[in-house]
């Protein structure tokens, strides 16, 4: 590629600044581009974006570019939290990752980085594109990060680069050293990005409250009280505050209308599996139906030979070869051919 001027994404993270270095050294010149969607300080008064704010100024810093700062918290709330919030309090378990892709990401950054004169945005994400600018998993199967992207378009992923997709996680810390980046011992971010290292449950309920109920077996016996029905998911077994005798106790489905959160003892109970279900918002650049593939049911998951068919009006089926454990209404199934993504859905 020619000499480019490409706006960097960064986050404070060692990947992002890895991504700005390869493209500094690739002789491209290089913008630093740090988005803040969160105003609120932690436990201890401290806002989390401001630290990572402050890694971002000092691996510009080194690396000899400017950097600059733009604040899209308020479209975050609209566009993100807002429908994460609504997500919960039906019962669902959402992915506000994939959507702060879509519409923060890879729709505001962007069109920001392009008013700077950028020809590319650049991102930290272990994920590639081909020739069509279709969407292909990163090398490094541990860390792709394909399944928060589904959602985006090849005509957006045309003006996006990923330098750091074809790499392993361990090839990334070991260019952050030879750079001399002052993030390449910093540790990985986990868990929902605005969240940060605080408690999930504890923060959710600044917003939602709690709306105490029962925990309930399937045959109706009641076990225990839950907090809300919004705190549980599909497979947790944490966090409960449930014993006795015997396995531990998992949560195995919800009504939120009854507010009932129904439990079951044992890691491998039936009520945990299934062979298929039922998604709908499908975002598809894969062709015609029925369709085999193989799908992810949650990030960290593996991928499961299946067949996606169209069942009705924006309604889909999707069949396993093999039962799944602990589908999860609200999670995106997202599909594959090989590396190639083909798109997603939200599970019902």
């Amino acid at each position: 590629m020619s000499k480019k001027t490409v706006v960097v994404g960064m986050s404070g993270g060692v990947d992002s600044s890895v991504t700005a270095a390869l493209l500094k050294e690739e002789g491209h010149s290089v913008i630093g581009l740090f988005m803040k969607n969160w105003e609120e300080s932690d436990a201890h008064g401290v806002c989390q974006a401001s630290k990572e704010y402050d890694d971002v100024l000092r691996t510009c810093d080194v690396l000899g570019i400017p950097c600059y700062s733009v604040n899209f918290a308020k479209e975050y709330q609209t566009r993100v939290f807002d429908l994460f919030l609504r997500d919960l309090k039906a019962g669902l378990t959402p992915n506000p990752d994939v959507l702060c892709n879509r519409e923060i990401k890879f729709d505001l950054l962007l069109a920001k980085a392009l008013s700077l004169g950028a020809d590319f945005l650049a991102t930290g994400h272990y994920c590639r594109k081909d020739e069509q600018n279709r969407l292909l998993k990163g090398s490094d199967p541990g860390k792709d990060q394909s399944y928060f992207l589904y959602l985006v378009k090849p005509e957006i992923l045309s003006k996006v680069l990923f330098p750091v997709g074809h790499l392993r996680k361990q090839e990334v810390r070991a260019l952050s050293r030879k750079f001399g980046l002052p993030t390449s011992e910093k540790k990985d971010s986990t868990g929902i990005c605005f969240i940060g290292k605080r408690d999930f449950k504890t923060f959710v309920a600044q917003y939602l409250g709690y709306q105490p109920g029962p925990f309930q077996t399937l045959d109706g016996a009641t076990v225990g009280q839950h907090d809300g029905c919004a705190y549980y998911t599909i497979g947790q077994r944490r966090g409960m505050g449930l014993g006795g005798e015997g396995d531990a106790w998992f949560v195995v489905g919800k009504d939120p209308v009854r507010n009932l959160v129904f439990v079951e003892r044992g890691e491998n109970h039936p009520a945990l599996f299934a062979s298929s279900l039922t998604a709908s918002q499908l975002f598809w650049t894969g062709g015609s139906f029925p369709c085999r593939c193989s799908a992810k049911i949650r990030y960290r998951g593996e991928d499961a030979p299946c067949l996606l068919e169209q069942t009705g009006t924006q309604k889909w089926r999707v069949t396993f070869d093999a039962l799944q454990r602990a589908i999860t209404p609200g999670q995106s199934v997202v599909f594959y051919k090989s590396d190639l993504c083909l798109g997603g859905a939200i599970i019902n």
